[in-house]
Order: C-alpha cells, then structure tokens, then sequence
C-alpha cells in the first residue's frame, strides 16, 4: 500500500467505492492531506459480536490509520441503553447494564485485531463515561436548546418511524449522538465523525452541535453500506447475521458466504472489504463465466484472512476445496453432533432434519429442494421426501449432506 506521502487516504476510500457522503468534501480533503486527523466511528453494543456490517466500518479505520490518522473507535455503552432508531421499523428491544457492559468488552477484544492502540495511536472510549452521569435539565437547557424539532423530524431515520410510532426515548438518540461528538471534540481535538450512510442525519446534527456550542469547524463523512447490485444488504445468511465471532460463525461458514456471493457483487466485495490493489480488483472483476470463481476464492481468502488469519483462511479453503473436489477433508465443515438412539427404529425424516439443521427454511423449504432434485446425503441424491434416515446410513457414525452446489453439513452420531 502506498505511503500518506504518496496519496491522500480520500482519494484511496473514493476510488474503491467507500465513501458516499461528505459535510465538505473539498475541505475534508485538503485536512486529511495536510496533518493527522483524529476521528471516530461509534458501535453500539447491541449483540455479543461484531458483524460483517460493522467490518466495513473497521476496513475504514484500518485504512485512515494506515495514512497516519488516529482513531476512536467509540462503544455505545450510553446510547445502547436508549436504541438507535435509524435503520429500523420497530424500536429494539430494551438491554440491561450488565448485557451492555458484556457486548461492549467483547468488542474492545475484537478491535485489537484490526487496530493498532500502542503509543497512543488509537483509542477506545466508552460514551456511557459522560451519559451515564448526565444532569437532564442541565442538558436539556445546555445542548437541547440546539435542536430543532421540525428538523429533526425531516431526517430519513425518524420519517419512516412516524407511521409505525416514534418514542420519545428514541427521539433523544439523536441528541446523544450528537454530544459524542461535542465530548470527543472537546477531550481528544476528535474532528471527524465517520459512519455508515444511515448515519447521516446524526451525524450531520453533530458537526452543528460542534459549531454552535465551540465555534469551531468538524466534519462528517458517510461510507455506502454494502449492498448487493440489488440493493440489498450483504451479510445475511440463513442463520441470520453474518458474525466476526468465530463461535458465532464458524471460519468455514465465512468463507462459504464469500465464495458464493453473486457474480455481480465480487467487484463491490473486492474493493471495499480486502487491501487488494484497485488493477487486481479489475482484473479478477473482468473475469467471465466459470473463471469468476477464481475471483470468488481470492475474495473469500482474503476477507476470511483479515477477519479469522491466515491459518484458519487456508483451512477454509482447503475444506471448500476438497468437498467440491469430491475429496474427503472434512475437519472444516459445519457439523452437528446428535445422539444415535434418535435414528434407531424409524428414524427421522429427511425433511425435518435438513429444517433442524437449517439448511432449509421450513419443511415446505426442504420438500422444494428434494423435488427439485437439491439435496444428495453422501453424494447419493435424495429423490423421496419421506426417506427416513437411520442409524445404518451413518458410515464411521457420520453422513455428509449436501444442499444445492455449495452447501455442506456433515451430522455425526453422539
């Protein structure tokens, strides 16, 4: 990668497709160009991982430290108690202090993977150290006097909420966002506020706050969600969301995901979520037909190497490799162990078997997939929805079943 010297970290976010919005581009950057910017990102810690959503976010602070800037990677330890309603068509589910305070130490732990906090190059901070602890009338007199209610009520994140029922509690997420950036603004000189383009009514509002409060000039930039050339949201999977956490979603799972991602999607894929060259992301988005696979695996490796290493990317791959080889390394495929009394006598229905193991939706999924010819156990392929699968199937106490092209899951005998 080249050196700040060598190019401002704008240009490099812009040319690989990340950024989508800027309160000032052309003063955004002239700053980033000329001295070391000290931003930052919040997250709140709503689950016990991280996912590929906010992967995107770490990408840009990975990316901004590399060129010299310093970032605060901010945990909503404060705004998680309240719910952020951008984004959403029902308000979240209220959390306890203790759930918080878990998710928010798991988060610190997978930051330090992605980035570097020795010598004070970066830092995390934890807004529940100044919300928690705040007086309401004094903040409502001190920052709620700069809000504008018919304004706040033209942002996208709280319009789409009006008809279903915006509360008054989510209504101040915005005023709390806001004064993060006040705080950082004022004990860390923080200038930027970055975040995803479903931020930017928040983000907008705090850059004012900044200005009306100090007088002074901050900036915000929006990054485009990742989005499938449909326009949907990349990430999820079967099971839900596609998670960092590797007890979560397995390294296997995770590359299976990436491996198999649309062919339309690897170019987006490639330039937004691995350090790969921009001439090696045209070259590998160029390819055609059954080449593109090519581009599908290096996508995969890459991703599953920053998020899981190098060792568990390779395992990865080495498992994909052989199941659609026909080989027989199965130490990383998804597996499910289940006691062998439950497939003696009768046994149980291939159908709602696959339903357990979620390879299909429902039992009306799995009927589909086996009259559509989408299911083999073994390699053999399963043409009776009724089967019952028994003990005396299990070869070494296991059976390998397959959904579709790309899909395995390997059940053993308890």
């Amino acid at each position: 990668m080249e050196t700040a010297q060598e190019r401002n970290v704008y240009d490099v976010l812009k040319e690989r497709g990340l950024i989508k919005q800027t309160t000032h581009e052309d003063q955004i950057r002239e700053l980033l160009g000329k001295e070391k910017v000290t931003f930052y990102i919040g997250f709140d810690p709503t689950a016990d991982s991280l996912h590929v959503g906010h992967f995107m976010q770490i990408i840009i602070m990975m990316y901004m430290q590399k060129y010299g800037h310093k970032p605060i990677a901010l945990v909503g330890g404060g705004t998680a108690m309240v719910g952020d309603p951008s984004g959403r068509t029902d308000m979240r589910q209220m959390m306890t202090k203790d759930t918080i305070r878990e998710n928010s130490d798991k988060f610190k732990k997978t930051f330090g993977k992605f980035i570097n906090f020795d010598d004070d190059k970066a830092i995390i901070v934890n807004n529940a150290d100044w919300l928690l602890e705040l007086n309401y009338v004094e903040f409502i007199r001190d920052i709620g006097r700069h809000f504008s209610v018919n304004r706040m009520l033209t942002a996208e994140c709280f319009k789409q909420r009006l008809e279903t029922g915006l509360s008054f509690l989510e209504f101040n997420y915005m005023l709390m966002q806001s004064y993060d950036f006040l705080e950082l603004y004022r004990r860390h000189n923080c200038k930027m506020q970055f975040g995803g383009d479903d931020q930017w009514s928040n983000i907008i509002q705090g850059v004012d706050l900044v200005r009306r409060e100090m007088g002074e000039q901050v900036f915000g930039m929006t990054f485009a969600l990742l989005l499938t050339s449909e326009g949907k949201k990349m990430g999820k999977t079967q099971k839900g969301a596609l998670w960092l956490d590797p007890e979560k979603t397995s390294p296997y799972e995770f590359y299976q995901y990436w491996r198999n991602v649309e062919d339309a999607d690897v170019r987006t894929c490639l330039s937004m979520l691995t350090f790969l060259p921009m001439e090696q992301v045209e070259e590998l988005s160029a390819l055609k037909d059954a080449e593109i696979n090519k581009a599908k695996e290096i996508l995969a490796f890459e991703v599953t190497k920053l998020v899981h290493g190098e060792e568990e990317a390779a395992k990865a791959q080495d498992a994909a490799r052989a199941l659609f080889s026909g080989g027989a390394s199965l130490e990383n495929v998804p597996k499910t162990q289940i006691p062998a009394s439950r497939f003696e006598g009768e046994g149980v229905g291939v159908v709602g078997l696959i339903a357990e193991l979620k390879l299909v939706s429902s039992k009306g999924d799995g009927f589909r997939t086996i009259e559509q010819g989408g299911l083999t156990i073994d390699d053999v392929k399963v043409t009776d929805a009724k089967l019952m699968i028994t003990k005396d199937m299990f070869q070494d106490g296991k059976i390998l079943i397959k959904k579709g092209k790309k899909t395995f899951h390997l059940v053993e005998l308890l």
